[in-house]
């Protein structure tokens, strides 16, 4: 019997979208763009970063928003029976300066994700991802080494590992993302998702 390992993505499936909440704390709206309507994630933080600098907001700021953040009604009791049961990897785009008091609220399961290259003064002056395509290289290198694996994503950076995995969905994604991949199976409720995660392990 070969091994199973989960491997879900964060915002938008475990916690709200960051940059969006950051977005309405802030005033402003420019920043609610997501990988949703950019699917190049380099150009979509390149001009994320151009927004901060230019309204003088740093890690702090951002980090306060975050503070105020709750996981997604349900996320923590479907990750804790989804844990007792199997592996489970988060990995996500967003980055460890960010992640950190979301994990905690969601009992520190283990999280893939990138970091921030942040100046003395609170500036954010850069980030630097983990690897090329790090969902789907992920992925792979979890294959390599034995396992099967389950992935469940909303955006168009998660079609990759989606499509990858033995078994793939999405989750709580846009309608135009579900009409454009009508092969892939779409859940709303954590229960649903579940169910379909139980059948593939």
């Amino acid at each position: 019997m070969s091994m199973k390992i989960v491997c879900l993505d964060l915002e938008g499936v475990l916690v709200p979208e960051i940059w969006i909440a950051f977005a309405k704390e802030s005033g402003i709206p420019e920043l609610s763009r997501t990988t949703r309507d950019e699917p190049d994630y380099d150009k979509l933080m390149k001009w994320r970063l151009g927004i901060l600098k230019e309204h003088g907001l740093g890690l702090r700021q951002i980090q306060e928003t975050i503070a105020g953040i709750d996981p997604l009604p349900g996320a923590k009791e479907f990750l804790d029976e989804l844990r007792s049961m199997t592996q489970v990897i988060i990995i996500s785009d967003t980055f460890t300066q960010f992640a950190r008091p979301l994990m905690e609220k969601l009992g520190w399961p283990t999280i893939f994700c990138n970091s921030l290259e942040v100046a003395p003064d609170g500036e954010i002056t850069g980030f630097r991802m983990r690897i090329r395509d790090s969902k789907l290289t992920t992925v792979k290198a979890l294959q390599s080494i034995g396992y099967d694996t389950i992935a469940a994503g909303d955006s168009h950076n998660d079609l990759a590992m989606i499509r990858a995995s033995k078994a793939g969905f999405l989750f709580k994604s846009t309608e135009q993302i579900k009409k454009d991949h009508p092969e892939l199976p779409a859940f709303e409720t954590y229960g649903e998702l579940m169910e379909a995660i139980k059948t593939a392990i």
